[in-house]
């Protein structure tokens, strides 16, 4: 029961996202207005099924070390500079590798059981953050300051109101601080082979461009 309850967990938050929007609630469009900046703000962690597993994965792994409310901070805070780097015309190499991979990471790390260090928590997931922000600065680049602005502020409340909402739900449902606890590294994995098959399909593409 507790593989299915962690199974149902991740699928349904994963669920959430919408591949055929492309990460963007405006349909690619730049947003124009302070409306749009908070909209696709909100949108785009939710509908990156990548971003949205990392998150999830974080929200685990901050939680196994009872620091849901401060661990996923770090990640915030780096994500907003890489919005801006990208914003700003600064190239961040191997982003979508690296938001596959930062998944894939931090979700093994919950499936093996261990806990992290609050040191080596903010080391992983400031790293994570600059890439994860460097992907959603695409979605800005071309925008005036006012959508840009919004856009950040919406950002930044829904990624870490996911986390606190997958945190609480793993807390309430598992013995979330736990690192060893059955269900959450379930969850861990399932939040890892979601974000491996986007790496596997990224460096498949890299591969044989031609045909993926």
């Amino acid at each position: 029961m507790r593989f299915y309850q962690a199974a149902i967990f991740l699928g349904g938050l994963v669920g959430m996202a919408g591949p055929a929007l492309a990460h963007h609630p405006l349909g690619g469009g730049t947003p124009e207005t302070f409306a749009h900046g908070v909209l696709s703000g909100i949108g785009h962690p939710m509908l990156g099924i990548d971003h949205l597993a990392f998150i999830v994965a974080m929200a685990l792994a901050a939680v196994a070390m009872g620091r849901l409310a401060t661990a996923p901070l770090a990640f915030l805070a780096v994500s907003m500079i890489g919005v801006l780097a990208t914003y700003n015309g600064i190239a961040v190499p191997m982003i979508e590798l690296m938001v596959a991979g930062s998944a894939t990471l931090i979700g093994a790390i919950v499936l093996s059981g261990r806990k992290l260090t609050m040191p080596v928590a903010v080391g992983l997931f400031a790293t994570a953050g600059l890439f994860h922000g460097a992907a959603y600065g695409s979605a800005m680049v071309g925008a005036e300051s006012t959508p840009l602005l919004a856009y950040l502020g919406g950002l930044l409340v829904t990624q870490y109101a996911i986390a606190l909402g997958a945190g609480m739900l793993a807390k309430l449902l598992w013995d979330g601080a736990n690192a060893a606890s059955v269900s959450l590294r379930v969850a861990g994995g399932v939040a890892a082979g979601v974000g491996f098959a986007f790496l596997f399909e990224r460096v498949e593409g890299l591969i044989f461009p031609g045909i993926v």
